[in-house]
């Protein structure tokens, strides 16, 4: 059966900065055709849940109140690889705009909601080691996209 690692929160799992989980339907179906890895990199790299909102700001990862918790989104993003090394995955499904798992766009450090091109610190470090990174914004009904990927 074909492995993919997917945000946590994306399956519904409480573990979202602010202690909730944000399910997606479209990834829930895809269970029955893949064997889902469910992973939170801020709770890999040892953040509580709830915990405070963090951006990327000026290459670090900080919070509201103006802590840097970049070591332990680095730690975190280093400990899903392990995961998805060990586990022979190539493809993840992540939580779009989020400071560990954002593909192409991520909030500006500003905490305005402001939108930049950039990737989450999780998803900077897959896809330099060759994983397949996408979002739920992504996903049709149902069904992951073509990949290039033949061993998926």
């Amino acid at each position: 059966m074909k492995k993919v690692l997917c945000s946590a929160c994306l399956l519904g799992i409480n573990c979202r900065y602010d202690g909730q989980g944000k399910g997606f339907k479209n990834i829930i179906k895809t269970v029955d055709e893949f064997f889902i890895v469910p992973i939170c990199p801020e709770q890999l790299g040892g953040l509580p849940t709830p915990r405070e909102r963090a951006e990327i700001r000026d290459n670090k990862v900080i919070t509201l109140s103006g802590r840097d918790v970049t070591g332990n989104f680095i730690k975190g993003a280093r400990e899903a690889l392990k995961i998805a090394d060990l586990l022979g995955i190539k493809l993840a499904i992540f939580k779009q705009y989020s400071p560990s798992c954002g593909c192409g766009k991520v909030y500006d450090g500003s905490f305005s909601g402001t939108i930049i091109p950039g990737n989450g610190i999780t998803t900077g470090l897959f896809i330099q080691n060759g994983i397949k990174v996408i979002t739920e914004e992504e996903l049709k009904i149902g069904q992951l996209p073509l990949l290039p990927y033949s061993d998926l």
